[in-house]
């Protein structure tokens, strides 16, 4: 991908998962229940938020409000990163042989570290 190879990025970052400045959280929690989601963000820095703050903050990172606001935030580059919104869509891009060789090179690469073992649950089991 244009940004590097995402299994090596899981392999840098699973590095650091278990340091205590670290928080690891991902698209599919955020998406199965954001406004929990925001609510651990903010207690993990400390965060105090009222009820009206929780729920300006779940609208405004809704993927609805970034996309429509994409082109302020991200220029022409907006449409490229805010696609859909959804969860599993790679089931639609991804060829039977293509989503063979993407499981293979996860459970060869990270499935056994624990980020890995994060991520496997949220891709496959909450998707």
């Amino acid at each position: 991908v244009a940004w590097g190879c995402y299994l090596e990025y899981l392999s840098e970052w699973n590095k650091y998962v278990d340091k205590e400045n670290i928080m690891t959280i991902t698209y599919e929690e955020l998406k199965e229940n954001c406004a929990q989601g925001v609510k651990n963000i903010a207690r993990f820095f400390g965060i105090p938020l009222t009820e009206e703050e929780l729920q300006l903050v779940v609208e405004r990172s809704s993927f609805q409000s970034m996309k429509k606001n994409s082109a302020k935030t991200h220029g022409a580059f907006g449409n490229v990163l805010f696609r859909k919104g959804g969860v599993s869509d790679w089931k639609n891009l991804f060829s039977e042989d293509q989503n063979e060789k993407m499981d293979k090179a996860f459970e060869e690469r990270i499935a056994g570290t624990k980020l890995g073992k994060m991520l496997k649950y949220d891709l496959y089991c909450k998707a």
